[in-house]
């Protein structure tokens, strides 16, 4: 009967040793995603208070098509505030590398980048 009971605790944990190696190595060689971060973009274009709803279009059609192709793991459009002569945007990206290149292959200009540490609004004052 002391037989069988020792067998019977060497066989779990030869079964607990065996799935916790095939977990730390499963867990070891999984690549660490990089997480999207928020920011805005600071982007002087002259009478852009002047664009049409045509001309916005345009310009939406073109970093949609430019998003697209560089992956939406990568990098996303929020939003964007159009000014007399800015235009201000949201994006989330895995870092400011890729806004970069998002203007370059869309013909944006990047002035200024920052990244969004904290969003409140009038919500925050109420928790």
């Amino acid at each position: 009967m002391k037989t069988l009971f020792n067998f019977r605790n060497l066989l779990l944990a030869a079964l607990l040793i065996t799935g916790y190696t095939s977990l730390a190595q499963t867990t070891s060689t999984t690549k660490k995603e990089e997480t999207m971060k928020t920011y805005l973009i600071e982007r002087d274009i002259p009478s852009a208070g002047n664009f049409t709803a045509a001309d916005l279009k345009a310009i939406s059609q073109k970093s949609c098509s430019v998003l697209k192709d560089m992956g939406s793991d990568n990098i996303q459009w929020v939003q964007s505030y159009v000014t007399d002569d800015k235009i201000f945007c949201v994006y989330k990206a895995k870092n400011e590398d890729l806004i970069r290149e998002h203007g370059a292959k869309g013909g944006f200009p990047v002035t200024k980048i920052t990244e969004i540490s904290s969003v409140i609004s009038p919500a925050t004052a109420q928790q």
